[in-house]
């Protein structure tokens, strides 16, 4: 077998893997690319320069700096005084749930922190104000996706990055207009779902007490031994300055992410005493191992000429580079269902390189490979769904699981259709 073709069986036996129980993509991600690189004679040597030290720095620099302003108790105060405004109108909740989540993994946090944080706030308000379990749900999980594509997230400061790897030149305004993209079509989705539940908005709302505010009770804040305490000034502000400091240093003087965060980091754990160690282990090891992992292979990849295989094996079937885009997207969008979006996100954007090439709108391609990837993360399978439905009242959890699941197994479908539609070929 050549070993173009050898590199592509053992992607597809990867993603397949997220079948089987007790299966680490992010494990079996370099072990696979030894092995393919041992089959088609390329050195270990060789291997390491396909390794993305850049992406690593990045991702330990965001999320280091987060877990710091997360021990402070600062991301738990914040949500409270996000929340406390809404008293008891009802229907600012499911926007308000989406802006929390879509700020949080805006400043960098991982989706799986702060699902974590607001699973529990998220299925609470939901049963002491009556609104449908599903309807808060989708809206907190959309808003938490789409946050992703912020220019200082990670996904978002990965993806203008994977492309200008693959050869594909985009705009300068690329990641804003990436996240503008995500975010607004995360909007809409949140506004579908409330047209759809509105009828149950008017009779929580009907049903509401008319003075006491209990959403910003959801949000207790605890310090880093997990008792109940508020955050001290000192750490508020200079945990916002520190967040500041990282927008303006990567977006005005264009300063590595990476290294200004694990700066950022370090002078805020100095400046407020926080244990280093508790802030060591909140690092997303597996997410790191799993996108050091599957970019290597992707570089692998590269080098042997599979994604060009790939396109041309599309393009020869659709005849056309837009329906092969199409093709892409719906590949995305199923593949990310039963595994990591970055992950899926790294082999897709390789794929779109040859399309761009053939006239295929760059800002556009992304945008709707993007979509199909995270779209699909709200059902029950992964991460962010089984916090959700842990999170459920017990009698509820088998509703939201089936409900979940109806909605995530449509997504795989329409998602790509309609991100493609909008966006692949308009821009």
């Amino acid at each position: 077998m050549a070993p173009s073709l050898l590199s592509i069986a053992v992607l597809a036996l990867l993603f397949l893997g997220a079948f089987a129980p007790r299966f680490s993509l992010a494990l079996a991600a370099l072990p696979a690319a030894l092995l393919v690189a041992t089959l088609a004679g390329v050195g270990v040597d060789e291997l390491f320069d396909f390794f993305p030290v850049d992406f690593v720095v990045l991702i330990v620099g965001i999320t280091a700096l987060f877990a710091v302003i997360q021990l402070t108790g600062t991301t738990d105060w914040l949500l409270s005084r996000a929340l406390r405004p809404i008293g008891n109108r009802v229907a600012l909740i499911p926007l308000l749930l989406f802006a929390v989540g879509a700020l949080l993994t805006a400043i960098g946090t991982l989706p799986a922190a702060v699902i974590a944080i607001m699973a529990p706030i998220t299925l609470g308000i939901a049963a002491k104000r009556g609104l449908p379990p599903l309807l808060l749900c989708l809206t907190t999980l959309n808003g938490i996706m789409c946050g992703l594509f912020s220019p200082i997230a990670v996904f978002g400061a990965s993806t203008p990055r994977l492309m200008a790897k693959s050869g594909i030149e985009v705009p300068a305004h690329t990641p804003l207009t990436l996240f503008l993209a995500v975010l607004g079509t995360g909007l809409v989705l949140c506004l579908a779902a409330m047209l759809v539940g509105r009828h149950s908005i008017r009779a929580a709302r009907e049903a509401a007490p008319g003075s006491t505010a209990v959403v910003a009770e959801a949000a207790p804040v605890h310090d880093a031994a997990g008792r109940p305490s508020a955050p001290s000034r000192i750490a508020v502000w200079a945990s916002i300055a520190a967040l500041v400091a990282l927008v303006i240093g990567g977006a005005v003087f264009k300063v590595d992410l990476g290294l200004l965060g694990l700066t950022l980091a370090l002078a805020l754990q100095l400046l407020l005493r926080v244990e280093p160690t508790s802030a060591i282990r909140r690092l997303p090891w597996e997410i790191i191992l799993l996108i050091a992992g599957v970019l290597t292979y992707v570089g692998l990849m590269e080098h042997l000429g599979a994604f060009e295989q790939i396109t041309a094996a599309l393009g020869s079937i659709t005849g056309s580079p837009l329906l092969s885009l199409l093709a892409v997207c719906l590949i995305v969008g199923l593949t990310s269902f039963f595994a990591s979006s970055i992950a899926v996100i790294a082999t897709g954007v390789p794929l779109i390189a040859p399309l761009v090439a053939a006239g295929v709108p760059p800002v556009g391609a992304i945008i709707a490979v993007a979509l199909s990837a995270v779209l699909v993360d709200v059902n029950p399978l992964g991460i962010t769904g089984g916090l959700l439905l842990g999170s459920a009242a017990p009698e509820h959890r088998a509703r939201l699981f089936r409900q979940l699941m109806t909605y995530g197994l449509c997504a795989i479908v329409l998602a790509p259709v309609l991100a493609w539609f909008v966006f692949g070929w308009l821009l």
